[in-house]
């Protein structure tokens, strides 16, 4: 999960956060990490350029991006269904 955390801070140039700051089950939206609907939008391109994968289904967007340990079993499940 580090290494999806160095790429949410890369792919949203955050400058004040390490991935260490980041908890695996901390809310990326709202009172959590605080990002907004502008970085989900950002965090979809992430998903299609680093992993191939895209949220195709708009309801599965709030439990995808809940928190990284979310996204991260996210990319797990799909590399899995499409090896």
């Amino acid at each position: 999960m580090f290494d999806l955390k160095e790429q949410i801070i890369d792919q949203l140039k955050i400058k004040n956060l390490t991935p260490e700051d980041i908890g695996d089950e901390e809310p990326l939206f709202g009172s959590g990490l605080g990002l907004d609907s502008l970085d989900v939008l950002e965090l979809i391109v992430l998903l299609k350029q680093k992993y191939k994968l895209r949220v195709t289904n708009a309801e599965d967007g709030p439990k995808v991006f809940r928190s990284i340990k979310s996204m991260a079993e996210y990319i797990t499940e799909k590399q899995v269904q499409t090896a």
